[in-house]
């Protein structure tokens, strides 16, 4: 099933869909990080964007 881009809720909005690729892509172009570094961060820490996005600090840190 796919995702219904007019339903946008504040759940939504706190999480990665590692399911799509256009999420995964933006995550990237927002960190400045590869897809593929992108898609490992997913597998590792879930698709909370908080933890996402402290952990893709760190990559790019580090």
């Amino acid at each position: 099933m796919s995702d219904d881009k007019a339903n946008r809720g504040g759940a939504d909005r706190g999480r990665v869909a590692g399911g799509e690729e256009y999420e995964i892509g933006y995550f990237a172009r927002k960190h400045g990080i590869s897809v593929a570094q992108a898609e490992e961060l997913i597998k590792e820490h879930g698709n909370s964007r908080e933890k996402l996005d402290a952990a893709a600090g760190k990559l790019k840190r580090g």
